[in-house]
């Protein structure tokens, strides 16, 4: 009977044993030098550039339930945090090979599951003590020693290229300070307007010699002085690199020289000078190397901070969109203020009319089609329904309704419609005709920005609308690159809408392989809500894998803890003196199965980043540390002293190894810990799972037994 029960206990674990395959296709897709993966299509040979775990699940075919829940988890932890999903991955295959070598040696279910859950938990309370505050970080930032250098070159770079071209960052300083958007270019004297313009902001302090004295603190109130980007540092006379990809032609403009006084990001202690630009160096922080990303997310906060918020400059990502441009190199990404989409050359011609003219605006919360009905609509009773659809082209009907929406919009004095749904092809057709702008498939956000700016308000049908419903002064006008050009990208022409006192920015990313494209914007995203979520948590946790180390002494610390027999709390809560006593003897094994995820994520992330030549390597380096901290006496502080040295698990390169510089990594909290639990929740659910589900020719055998009790034969 014994041997029959470790033959089934060895075959029906086929979830955990899929569980494991799948994660092994995301190993290179872990740490800050993530290898990109083709992902190939047989039956069209089409083929996408993926970088991320959610992407690598989502084009994978999954027939499998333990696939399937995988794809769920995932799903779930992107929709939550846009970060995290390759450590859940990973985890999920090494928590899921550490499961099946405890059934190996014959370790109960609820033991497993009861100690790596406590484990866990355990490990979650024990790193705590590597959070680090938003506001200490940002004192950190300020008085680290590699600050200076870090950005003596690196943020001038930032404010001369700004939002990666000149032209953008000169019309976000026009859109806050002029009530015309007319952006003079102007390629000979840009670099000096911008000192110029960095003296004027900072003109009571001591000069550009210094990065302290670019930050100071207006009197008594709990404001500051925003310079530049925000994070904006000396040496902005000479550029120091010409070649490379991110920097365009230098241009000129005249910047405002007012000077605004603006909340710092934290409210109650913004009162401190390193708060109003920690945002910046905290996006680079939290960046992990991804330094295109991070240049257009330090511009978009540079921009917010410098805006007027009333009490407030919080990081609004509500305010942040995006617009996919393909076909231009990737220096010509950007953030331009207003909203950016891409129109079809027929639209387009329709913006050549409204040059330099305000337009009169209509917001549509639904499709502008005649069968849109929103949503809780009731059908009257007692009505027969003849047609559901009828043919626009051919049914007089559906030529009355075009008429009618048209002289509703014609009557208005309407120029320009934003759609949240789809347009009617016909309307579209007929409006283009009567030089009406119609844009269709407008996020709420977007939506909620215009109406706020220019007191329109959304209607749900056309039917609806009335002269409070129009709102004024919205801009329509082709989108220029940082080369002065309109682009014309052959199928689709990118137009930029504006209105005055309009906080929306749109991250255009531009790239010439399509199977790049979805790539750069995941990356971005990522990059946006890592900030975000560092600030709504208030805290983040030391990166390098400093918290992933303490986790690994922390559990290896409980697994060399001496035995001691079960308790009374352990028999009742396993219903059984036998279970209790199995989960006190098998804990250790449990525990350094547990254990051992940590180390082999410790292990893959230093080779994927070049810090070792091989997984064996690694696991020397990390059992090297893990011996100096507990031999320190105090894991913790050990850790924390590698990390502020910058010796943590460190090799020949990392995220910002370009720099030269030694600039410390951090990461969010509340994403990480979800992830580590979100694993282990799966794998514990497709363990228990499967050891429901019995096969075999010794079913029978196994049912007439006294341990029949323990199975559930469906």
């Amino acid at each position: 009977l014994p041997m029959a029960f470790r033959d089934v206990t060895a075959r029906r674990h086929i979830g955990l044993q899929q569980l494991a395959s799948l994660a092994l296709a995301g190993r290179t897709l872990l740490g800050p030098m993530k290898s990109c993966k083709f992902i190939v299509d047989e039956s069209t040979n089409q083929s996408t550039l993926i970088c991320s775990a959610v992407r690598l699940i989502e084009s994978l075919d999954l027939t499998s339930a333990a696939g399937q829940l995988l794809n769920e988890t995932i799903q779930a932890q992107d929709k939550e945090f846009k970060t995290g999903m390759s450590t859940l991955l990973f985890l999920t295959g090494a928590w899921s090979n550490a499961v099946l070598e405890c059934l190996q040696q014959n370790v109960p279910v609820s033991a497993i599951v009861s100690v790596m859950s406590e484990g866990l938990n355990s490990c979650c309370e024990r790193v705590q003590c590597l959070q680090i505050s938003i506001h200490d970080v940002n004192k950190e930032l300020c008085s680290s020693s590699v600050r200076p250098n870090t950005f003596k070159n690196e943020t001038c770079q930032i404010g001369r290229d700004s939002l990666l071209n000149p032209q953008s960052f000169l019309s976000l300083q026009k859109d806050i300070s002029a009530p015309e958007e007319v952006i003079p270019i102007n390629s000979c004297s840009y670099q000096e307007d911008y000192c110029d313009f960095n003296k004027c902001q900072a003109s009571s302090l001591a000069g550009c010699g210094s990065i302290a004295s670019l930050v100071k603190p207006l009197g008594n109130k709990s404001s500051s002085v925003i310079s530049g980007s925000g994070v904006i540092a000396s040496s902005c006379n000479k550029p120091k690199l010409t070649h490379s990809r991110y920097f365009s032609t230098l241009g000129k403009s005249h910047f405002s020289s007012r000077q605004g006084n603006f909340q710092g990001y934290l409210s109650g202690q913004s009162a401190d000078p390193c708060e109003c630009y920690g945002l910046g160096h905290l996006a680079m922080t939290l960046s992990h190397g991804n330094q295109a990303s991070m240049k257009l997310l330090q511009s978009i906060v540079a921009y917010q901070q410098r805006a007027e918020r009333g009490g407030s400059s919080q990081f609004n990502i509500a305010e942040i969109v995006t617009c996919c441009l393909l076909g231009l190199p990737e220096s010509y990404s950007c953030v331009s203020p207003g909203f950016v989409t891409l129109l079809s050359p027929e639209q387009a011609k329709v913006i050549k009319r409204f040059e330099d003219k305000p337009l009169r605006i209509l917001l549509m919360d639904g499709d502008l089609t005649e069968q849109y009905r929103h949503l809780g609509f009731n059908r009257p009773r007692n009505v027969r329904t003849i047609l559901e659809h009828p043919s626009l082209q051919e049914g007089r009907a559906g030529d009355l309704w075009l008429s009618s929406m048209l002289d509703i919009l014609i009557s208005f004095e309407v120029d320009l419609v934003l759609v949240k749904g789809t347009v009617c092809a016909n309307l579209m057709e007929r409006c283009i005709a009567n030089s009406i702008l119609v844009v269709g498939s407008v996020t709420r956000d977007v939506l909620c920005a215009f109406g706020e700016a220019t007191s329109a308000q959304p209607v749900t049908y056309l039917t609806q609308l009335n002269a409070a419903c129009v709102g004024s002064g919205a801009r329509v006008e082709l989108w220029k690159a940082c080369d002065g050009r309109a682009m014309d990208l052959g199928e689709l022409v990118p137009v930029r809408i504006k209105a005055r006192g309009i906080p929306l920015l749109t991250a255009v990313l531009t790239t010439t392989v399509a199977s790049k494209m979805q790539l750069v914007e995941d990356c971005f995203w990522t990059s946006v809500y890592r900030l975000h979520h560092a600030l709504i948590d208030g805290k983040v946790f030391l990166g390098g894998g400093a918290v992933e180390l303490l986790c690994l002494s922390h559990i290896q610390m409980l697994a060399e803890q001496p035995l001691q027999p079960a308790n009374k709390d352990a028999v009742k809560e396993f219903q059984s003196p036998w279970l209790a006593a199995s989960a006190t003897e098998c804990k250790s094994v449990v525990l350094q199965a547990l254990a051992s995820g940590w180390k082999q994520y410790l292990s893959v992330v230093m080779c994927n980043t070049a810090k070792a030549a091989s997984e064996l390597e690694a696991c020397t380096s990390v059992e090297h540390h893990l011996k100096k901290a507990a031999d320190c006496g105090s894991p913790s502080a050990y850790i924390l002293e590698e990390f502020r040295r910058g010796d943590l698990l460190k090799g020949g390169s990392g995220p910002f190894a370009d720099h030269g510089e030694d600039l410390k990594v951090y990461d969010n909290v509340t994403a990480k810990t979800e992830a580590w639990r979100r694993a282990l929740d799966l794998v514990l659910l497709v363990l228990q799972t499967d050891a429901e589900i019995i096969t075999g020719p010794k079913r029978n055998q196994l049912l007439n037994s006294h341990l029949s009790s323990e199975f559930m034969f469906l």
